[in-house]
């Protein structure tokens, strides 16, 4: 006759630890199920700079070469780049605004780690929540230019899970740039950063089109290499290169993802 033996305390705090990310991510859920046009409203600004830029200025400008002499259409151009807003926009939100309150007003994480959690189940489960927003977001972005008829190749079929590591990363960073954060006025500095890489990441003017000092600037910026691996995709330009912009997105969610779970962890159990 078979028995069973009890788990130890310290194996049901081991289990209840490798579901806490999970756990949180299943409470952000909660809270926007009952807000929903907060989490609908980042579906609009893209869109609205799709049809107005990329539709209307479209008539006017015509076709685009990119920096691989293939033309395309002006919107085909834009589409990937509002693709590529979209994936860090939703993320970024999340993963600074969200993250910021609830550490600093809200004391969630101070809650959350009185559990058998530690800080870094804390960051993978916001940074996963906040991917899976800015995920969200893009999916619904990649319909839109389907149904208008904005892929130039099958390879946009990976368009989509570009856009997921993309958010990944951004979501990483943003959390981490959030625990250096004293007031809602520093945020202001993360504005600061991606405006103008919302401009100049070749978003709507090819790279070929800026000074040269300017190029070498751009080309090391997060959103320009997400424009232009989404682009590439897209479009059907697909070389061995765009491993690089992987690999770059790869490092720096993994870097970002890190200093969260060390600041989080330095802030709240010190």
């Amino acid at each position: 006759m078979s028995t069973t033996t009890a788990p130890t305390e310290t194996q049901r705090r081991e289990a209840q630890r490798r579901t806490g990310s999970g756990r949180l991510v299943g409470r952000n859920l909660l809270v926007y199920r009952r807000a929903p046009l907060v989490f609908a409203s980042g579906f609009v600004e893209p869109l609205v700079y799709l049809l107005s830029i990329g539709v209307g200025v479209a008539a006017l400008v015509g076709d685009v070469t990119l920096d691989n002499g293939q033309e395309v259409p002006y919107t085909v151009f834009v589409a990937p780049a509002m693709l590529a807003t979209q994936a860090m926009n939703g993320a970024l939100f999340d993963a600074t605004f969200g993250v910021f309150f609830r550490l600093k007003y809200e004391h969630l994480y101070d809650a959350v780690l009185a559990t058998p959690m530690r800080p870094v189940d804390v960051a993978v489960g916001e940074v996963t929540w906040a991917t899976l927003r800015g995920a969200g977001y893009s999916a619904a972005f990649v319909v839109i230019m389907v149904v208008m008829g904005l892929t130039e190749s099958w390879w946009a079929v990976l368009a989509l899970p570009a856009a997921l590591l993309v958010a990944f990363a951004f979501a990483a960073c943003g959390m981490a740039l959030s625990t250096y954060m004293r007031s809602w006025q520093d945020f202001e500095l993360i504005q600061v950063a991606v405006m103008p890489m919302f401009l100049l990441s070749a978003t709507f003017y090819p790279l070929s089109a800026y000074p040269g000092w300017l190029q070498q600037v751009v080309q090391v910026t997060p959103l320009y290499q997400a424009v232009d691996l989404i682009r590439s995709l897209t479009t059907g330009h697909v070389t061995p290169d765009l491993w690089l912009p992987v690999v770059y997105f790869l490092v720096l969610g993994a870097l970002g993802l890190r200093v969260a779970a060390q600041r989080v962890g330095s802030l709240i159990l010190r």
